[in-house]
């Protein structure tokens, strides 16, 4: 019976101390509150200005890029 009655004390404290440092916890700012403030106020922006591609230039880049994987490859085995 006295281990239950510890446990319970047990409990009851460590209850205590969570809701304790929760409290303070939620009272500071936090610095990535913070950050994530700035961040949203300065977004870049991107703008691309491209014509696509057409499905023959589509396939000659892919070609090109391909020979230039397999040079890197067997320049790297070397």
């Amino acid at each position: 019976m006295k281990t239950l009655k510890n446990m319970e004390a047990i409990f009851t404290v460590a209850v205590a101390i969570a809701c304790g440092a929760s409290y303070i916890s939620f009272m500071q700012p936090s610095a990535a509150k913070t950050a994530d403030v700035a961040q949203a106020s300065a977004i870049p922006v991107v703008v691309v200005s491209a014509k696509r591609m057409t499905e023959q230039e589509k396939k000659i880049s892919l070609i090109e890029e391909r020979q230039a994987l397999l040079g890197n490859a067997t320049a790297s085995t070397l």
